[in-house]
């Protein structure tokens, strides 16, 4: 099942879609609206197949004629792991971790596919970051790795737009990638029964206005989402809603001589196999 965030005249609405068949929204304001994403992840299990049954009595519509929302927006915590894919790391200079390096995002820097993804006033050093985003399900707290996946309700795409002369500033990252309009976010979430165990196997690509540029399996992840759980799971309680974006490979903008950095009018495209292609045209703030 996937399930999307959309808006049309000022109004939210949920659409979903089964088995790849065709795609229905309920509004709000309609009856039988199931809640936003957020709101159905955290209502549990057995949620999703109940909000599918209420949308697919909705409006039979092409998502790609709304407008796209970012699929969560109240998630609790947003846990980024940098550094997690070998080739990135050594492209950076930096030593091969042996734990994971975690950050925080917020909702407020999220955007939806589709929406305007914005360079700053402050610097023209924005750049790309292609990422698996997970969404737990289940809350976990000391879960071992074995058990970490069934925590899982869903996979997205993430863009970890990053400012990369304000992140490198302070060896701690958060300013610089928490900019207001810089983590894309979507399309969709996709349930977990529709992908394999972690996502492994998986390839995931980004173009930067058609061009590849970022390219890796997801199985060469560094500490893979099993593991990510698990780790984090011993320091924090992670609740339904809560998202971990897993990292980036390499061919980050400011890894190439000249850097690729994004500027106004670039197209930035991340497709992950089986979940669909999440796209973001830069402009400039306002």
């Amino acid at each position: 099942m996937r399930f999307c965030m959309m808006e049309s005249k000022g109004k939210r609405g949920v659409a979903a879609s089964r088995d790849g068949g065709p795609w229905h929204v309920l509004f709000e304001s309609e009856p039988g609206f199931p809640g936003t994403v957020d709101e159905i992840v955290r209502s549990g299990e057995g949620a999703f197949e109940e909000a599918m049954s209420a949308i697919e009595a909705g409006t039979a519509i092409n998502p790609d004629d709304l407008k796209f929302l970012p699929p969560l927006t109240e998630a609790g915590k947003i846990l980024c792991v940098g550094l997690n894919y070998k080739a990135h790391v050594q492209e950076g200079g930096m030593p091969m971790p042996t734990y994971p390096t975690v950050f925080a995002r917020f909702n407020t820097g999220l955007i939806g596919h589709n929406q305007p993804l914005v360079r700053p006033t402050s610097s023209e050093q924005l750049d790309y970051e292609s990422e698996l985003a997970v969404i737990i399900g289940k809350k976990a707290r000391h879960v071992s790795p074995e058990r970490a996946l069934e925590c899982v309700v869903g996979y997205s795409i993430f863009n970890d737009g990053s400012i990369r002369d304000v992140q490198m500033r302070t060896p701690q990252w958060t300013i610089g990638k928490n900019f207001d309009g810089t983590g894309g976010f979507g399309p969709y979430l996709v349930t977990a029964d529709e992908l394999p165990p972690g996502c492994k196997g998986l390839r995931m690509v980004g173009r930067l206005n058609g061009e590849v540029v970022q390219e890796t399996n997801l199985s060469d992840m560094i500490f893979d989402v099993a593991t990510l759980i698990s780790l984090l799971s011993e320091a924090m309680t992670l609740e339904p809603g809560d998202v971990i974006v897993t990292g980036t490979p390499s061919g980050v903008g400011i890894s190439f001589k000249p850097p690729k950095l994004l500027k106004p009018g670039d197209m930035f495209e991340i497709e992950i196999e089986r979940i669909g292609t999440l796209c973001n045209l830069v402009v400039d703030e306002k």
